[in-house]
This record gives structure tokens, C-alpha cells and sequence, in this order.
């Protein structure tokens, strides 16, 4: 699939119609058929008519290639239209069912398909070569059918519509999922040149699996699974969002607690139910605290007992064979088996931000449009206190929500009265000698508190 392909305008979606015409007329003729009536050469004209409308939309650069990114072969885009029709011309899709006695849905069967098309014996062999598993309908994730039965019925996937009509692609998350809701953009990360590299690195893996696997014949691996590792705050759930953001996709994180069961079995059941929901959808999935599951074996400590009874190799097994980009994230990654980090695609170390970082944290995350004391010197900010990422994000809201309260512009005594509030979470005795220079515009009533 071509990530952020242009969506189609009203002129656009108007244009299709001569695929559904003709379908609507190949109906109509298929009922005449069945009933032993001819059809005459004006409406055999008039199918003429119809079947050059739709061979320019599919003609390399035409609407069809524009629309999804890639081009497809006849009988794929014969496969296609059908699968479409019920959703984008509800009418096909009462007529589809009429045809298939005994039908309780709407969506075409290859049987039916093969009979629409006046297909010979040869011709309906290419047609079931192309709803085959590794070829392109349901490789690029376009169609999805139980199994290779030609009266199971043929379903788009949800991606195609949306693509197609400009609505929103709103998918259900899957069983133990959260959505994030969160977009960023490659400015939004703070982070080293080599880390960005490498995140790039992992988004190819994603991007350009179709020119690897299915045009130079390159192994098929998954996935792809990437470990992101660091200290709290410093942006792995902010560089996954940055990942599906660019994909155009939605990011899910993964709450283990709902998916692991001390029940044997169970654990295994719920793993299941969460991959076979999420195959091939355009979703990223993240699982928090990657030590607790792959922990060296005899280091499992008491906090995370209730992972003990995983089946990590049956974890791996799914997530290699899942058709969709994983993330696993740790604080860490000391934790983790050898053995288990040489599975993943791609490792990348979060570092804690160095001064030059932290500045730019410090002039990014406080209100763009909130008023600023000239003294405050965001330098001198990055140089003073060795906070995180997301340290630095409570602090400057923190201290925009003092300022606010006072009816002061944000100062250094609102930024060193939320930086000493901030190292305080982290449960340890702090005093003045923790904010270096800052100290000296702490409140004397915050340090009296605390």
C-alpha cells in the first residue's frame, strides 16, 4: 500500500460510477440469462460502452492507480469493483444477494464473480489465483475472504473505503487495545540524528515491503517489530506516534493487564483474539513494559509474578506472523533476553536528552502563545536541570498554569517552583541543591512545604 495516497474529490468518486454501471448492467444481464432471455445487440452495445469507460479508469496513471497508489491486473480490478460495489452502491449489493439463493449478506462469492464475468474454466482459475493469500488483493490488505472457498463472500477492507470516499477510517480497537490519541510529527521528536535515522529505518521496513517481499522476492519476516528502549519520558510513545502518524494509520497500545490470565490457556486465548483482530488492518500496536515479558529467565521479580506463566514463545510466534508493525517499549532493557532482542527488526535507545536537547524542549513546550518574562532564557533553562523529555512537559505546563493563576507572564519563579514539583514525583527527598542555579528563584513558601 502507498502510504498517504491523494483521497479522491466529489469530481473524483463521480467518476467510478462507470464501474458500478456496468456491474448494474452485467446484473441485469446475468438475471436475463438465468431466465433463458437473450440480449440483443444494443444492449450488448451499450455493455461495449460501458466496458471502455472502465478500462480508461484502469489504465496506468488513471483514476483507479492515482486513487490507491498501485496499479492492479484486469481480473484483480474486476475482483476489486465487486468487493466495492455493496459499499459504495448499496443497490449491488440487494442484487448480489438475490443471486445467491439462500444468501444472508450482500458481498459477492468468487462463484458469483465468475459467473457476472462469463468466465471460462481458465478465466475463473485467474481469478482464484488472484484472491490467493500472497497475491497483491489481499497481500496489499485491499480484500479479505475466510478461505479459499469460492462461495465465501469477498469483503473489502476498511482502509479501501475510506481511501476511496474521503470518510474517516475509524476501526474498532482490537481486544486489550487503547487507542492513543496523539499525532506528531518527525519536528515534533527531540532526539539525536542516529535515533531518527534509525526510526526512518524502521518506517521503510513498513513502506517499502511490497517492493522487498513481493517485487524482488525478499524473505517475508513479519511485522516488522521494533524495540524502543530508555528512561521514562524521553519519547518512545512519542516516536510511535510519529511512526503511524506518517503511516497515516492509528497507534493502539497494548494494556497486558486485560490480555494475561493466571488461567492455563487463557493468556494464549486473549492473545489470540487481539492478533487475529488487528491482522492486516492499518493499526500500530505497542506493548508497554517489554521487560516484564521478556525478562532473563530466574530474573522475573515479585511486582511482575502475574507474567510469569506467559507463553513468551507463543507471544513471538504471533507477532511474527502478525501482518502489522509492532513496538514493544522498556525502561529496561538490561532486563531482556539476548535471546529475544535478536527477533526484533530494529533497536532503538531513547537516550536521556543532553543540554542542546533540553533547551529545545524547554522553547518547543511552553505555550507557544502564553506570555513569556523576557529574563526567562530557555538555555539556561537546558543547562540547569537534567529532566526528560516528558519532565520538561509537565514542568513548562505546570508553570503556565501558575502563571495563569497569578495573572503573571510564565517567569523564572513559576519555572523553578513546577521544576522542583516535578522532582518531587519521583519520590525522593529533594532539596535546593537538585535545581542548581534555579534554586535561587524558587518561593521560599514551596521549599517551606515540601
Amino acid at each position: 500500500m502507498r502510504m498517504n495516497a491523494p483521497l479522491p474529490n466529489a469530481t473524483q468518486l463521480a467518476a467510478f460510477d462507470a464501474e458500478w454501471q456496468r456491474l448494474d448492467f452485467l446484473v441485469w444481464c446475468l438475471s436475463r440469462n438465468r431466465h433463458g432471455e437473450s440480449i440483443d445487440e444494443s444492449e450488448v452495445a451499450r455493455l461495449r460502452e460501458l466496458q471502455a469507460q472502465v478500462v480508461a479508469l484502469r489504465e496506468p496513471g488513471g483514476l483507479w492507480e492515482a486513487t490507491l497508489g498501485f496499479s492492479l491486473t484486469p481480473v484483480e480490478y474486476d475482483a476489486l469493483a465487486c468487493a466495492l460495489a455493496p459499499d459504495l452502491e448499496p443497490r449491488l449489493g440487494w442484487a448480489f444477494q438475490n443471486l445467491q439463493a439462500g444468501s444472508t449478506q450482500p458481498w459477492a462469492t468468487r462463484a458469483l464473480i465468475q459467473e457476472l464475468l462469463a468466465l471460462d474454466v481458465g478465466q475463473g482459475e485467474l481469478l482464484r489465483r488472484a484472491l490467493e493469500p500472497s497475491a497483491p488483493l489481499r497481500r496489499r490488505r485491499l480484500l479479505r475472504m475466510e478461505q479459499d472457498d469460492p462461495y465465501r463472500p469477498i469483503v473489502p477492507e476498511p482502509w479501501v473505503i475510506a481511501r476511496l470516499t474521503g470518510r474517516p477510517l475509524d476501526l474498532p480497537p482490537p481486544p486489550g487495545a487503547t487507542a492513543v490519541e496523539q499525532t506528531a510529527t518527525w519536528d515534533d521528536l527531540v532526539l539525536p540524528p542516529s535515533r531518527l535515522a534509525m526510526l526512518r529505518e524502521f518506517l521503510l521496513w513498513i513502506q517499502q515491503r511490497e517492493t522487498v517481499v513481493g517485487q524482488w522476492g525478499g524473505q517475508s519476516v513479519g511485522g516488522p517489530l521494533a524495540l524502543f528502549a530508555g528512561p521514562s519520558g524521553t519519547g518512545k510513545t512519542f516516536a510511535a506516534s510519529v511512526i503511524a502518524t506518517e503511516l497515516g494509520w492509528r497507534l493502539y497500545r497494548i494494556d497486558l493487564g486485560r490480555l494475561v490470565s493466571k488461567y492455563v490457556g487463557e493468556t494464549e486465548e486473549n492473545l489470540n483474539r487481539l492478533f487475529d483482530a488487528a491482522h492486516g488492518q492499518p493499526m500500530v500496536l505497542q506493548f508497554d513494559e517489554a521487560d516484564a515479558l521478556f525478562s532473563k529467565r530466574g530474573e522475573v521479580k515479585e511486582a511482575r509474578d502475574r507474567y510469569a506463566n506467559m507463553e513468551v514463545s507463543h507471544l513471538l510466534t504471533r507477532i511474527e506472523a502478525h501482518d502489522g508493525p509492532c513496538i514493544l517499549t522498556t525502561n529496561l532493557r538490561k532486563q531482556l533476553d539476548s535471546a529475544f532482542t535478536r527477533r526484533f527488526q530494529m533497536v532503538v535507545e531513547f537516550p536521556r536528552p543532553d543540554a542542546v536537547s533540553r533547551t529545545e524542549l524547554w522553547r518547543r513546550l511552553l505555550p507557544p502563545r502564553a506570555p513569556v518574562d523576557p529574563a526567562l532564557d530557555r538555555r539556561f533553562l537546558g543547562n540547569t536541570v537534567a529532566l526528560t523529555g516528558g519532565g520538561i512537559r509537565n514542568a513548562a505546563l505546570h508553570a503556565a498554569y501558575l502563571a495563569a493563576g497569578a495573572g503573571e507572564a510564565i517567569g523564572l519563579a513559576h519555572i523553578a517552583h513546577a521544576v522542583w514539583r516535578e522532582l518531587a514525583k519521583e519520590g525522593r527527598e529533594v532539596n535546593a541543591q537538585d535545581l542548581g542555579a534555579l534554586a535561587a528563584h524558587l518561593p521560599p513558601e514551596v521549599m517551606d512545604d515540601d
